[in-house]
């Protein structure tokens, strides 16, 4: 893993200084590095959860995120076609274009 979560913060630390610094310490900091969960694993619950509550916005990043932490392209596919029968066919198609321009960017 290298400098995502800063480059994720990173967007809005000059307006929100201190969401900045929660985001890097606290969320990507302690949340992700709990022992409980690989990063691995972290990333598919992420990705279900932004997929299943259209988070679009979020998604090129922790799709990416996935990627770095070991999901394959085939299971974020799996992924999102299972969440098309529980969040819906449209969710589900907005994720497919979201990874599709992820993994064309990516190279995989």
């Amino acid at each position: 893993m290298t400098d995502q979560p800063a480059a994720a913060a990173s967007g809005f630390a000059d307006i929100a200084p201190a969401l900045a610094a929660y985001t890097e310490d606290v969320l990507f900091g302690d949340m992700w590095k709990r022992p409980g969960l690989s990063q691995r694993d972290r990333s598919l619950i992420t990705v279900a959860t932004l997929v299943a509550g259209y988070r679009v916005n979020e998604l090129p990043f922790h799709f990416k995120r996935a990627l770095d932490n070991g999901v394959t392209k085939d299971e974020l596919i799996e992924v999102i076609t299972h969440l098309a029968f529980y969040a819906g066919w449209p969710t589900a198609a907005t994720a497919v274009r979201i990874a599709r321009g992820v993994f064309e960017e990516r190279g995989v």
